[in-house]
């Protein structure tokens, strides 16, 4: 084991700069906020008001080895952000615990479409998170920018893909989908997917996760999408033989020639079941082979996680060092959908020059 890697420890992984292109506004609220926000406005639902017990509920809830079983436990905190003070709250947290954790680019994701069961409109909806995002970043060292998804199980993508055209000189800069994955393919969505190609914006989608290829294969090549949610399941189309090389199947090559950008969610997939554990993640491999990976938390309170701690159990798993964390994380900021010359920017002034300190003081 060399220094660099000793050295690798929580706090310099904390310490180091950080890019998150792969999080759940609703499945990273506070849990201490989850209970206020249901006492403030009547939600009765939650299993426990003790914010300890509720974290724990939560995670226990969502490691079930079952993506539509882990998507149960966002209920309730959709549930307590049905209003413009509950989203602006969850979105100004999370801008602070993500620059607490060293994050100095995000981009957060929620479905507008769950928030309106007390009235509010979309645009409501959205305008609410945007101004929570705004308040969060003041003063701090992190850019947000919003991922407007529609559900894959619903028939509002359209509408969703509209509505984040609206706001895209906001801080919105893109479109996505999720929700369940097998037996809802994304090409069920073919009319938003083109209206947001035709008007020259970006698309990322939820794809081989809980379903294989074929979910993959739509969602680059019917629907346009520019970077994979999850694409754990490209490990389908790869085999290792006795000699241990690698060889890639067709789309596999594809993804990688055409450097696809992968938002791999190890803490996640190990949840859902799309992985056994952290070890065998198929991340270890890409990796090797050179594809467009990066490191993401899905949700931060289901999977009691940060970007900080999901490098640290790759670390631990794969013997990553700061070396490796700088290349995931010069992958993920060239991979965003901020304007090109502001990614320029965060990598050549705030990426590389904080690993630079980092390595030059001994590590």
């Amino acid at each position: 084991m060399t220094a660099v890697m000793d050295a690798l420890t929580p706090a310099i992984i904390r310490q180091a700069p950080k890019v998150l292109l792969h999080d759940h506004l609703d499945g990273g609220m506070r849990p201490r906020t989850v209970i206020e926000l249901a006492s403030e406005h009547g939600y009765a639902g939650l299993p426990t008001t003790d914010a300890d017990d509720l974290a724990q509920w939560f995670t226990r809830g969502a490691n079930r080895l079952d993506l539509t079983l882990y998507l149960e436990t966002f209920a309730h905190t959709v549930g307590v952000t049905q209003t413009k003070e509950g989203l602006q709250r969850a979105a100004a947290e999370c801008a602070e615990d993500l620059a607490a954790d060293g994050v100095v680019y995000a981009e957060i994701r929620f479905a507008p479409e769950l928030h309106t069961e007390r009235g509010l409109t979309l645009d409501e909806v959205v305008a609410a998170v945007l101004e929570g995002f705004r308040i969060g970043t003041a003063n701090r060292p992190i850019t947000i920018g919003v991922l407007c998804t529609a559900m894959r199980t619903a028939a509002r993508s359209l509408e969703i893909a509209e509505l984040a055209l609206r706001f895209r000189d906001q801080s919105v800069v893109g479109f996505d989908i999720a929700g369940a994955e097998a037996g809802f393919p994304p090409s069920r969505h073919l009319d938003a997917f083109q209206l947001v190609m035709r008007e020259n914006f970006h698309i990322t989608i939820h794809a081989g996760e809980a379903f294989g290829l074929p979910s993959i294969a739509e969602a680059l090549h019917y629907c346009g999408a520019e970077r994979l949610g999850h694409g754990v399941r490209i490990i389908d189309d790869i085999t290792v033989d006795e000699n241990g090389k690698a060889h890639l199947g067709r789309l596999a090559a594809y993804v990688r020639d055409r450097r696809v950008p992968l938002e791999m969610c190890p803490t996640s997939n190990v949840h859902t079941g799309a992985a056994a554990s952290i070890a065998d993640h198929p991340i270890g491999l890409l990796r090797e082979l050179r594809f467009r990976v990066t490191v993401n938390t899905d949700n931060r309170l289901m999977s009691n996680i940060t970007l900080s701690e999901e490098f640290d159990k790759l670390h631990q798993a794969f013997s990553y060092t700061l070396d490796d964390m700088e290349w995931l994380t010069v992958n993920a900021m060239k991979s965003s959908f901020w304007p090109f010359e502001q990614r320029l920017d965060i990598i050549n002034q705030t990426i590389k020059p904080g690993y630079a300190r980092l390595k030059a003081s001994g590590l």
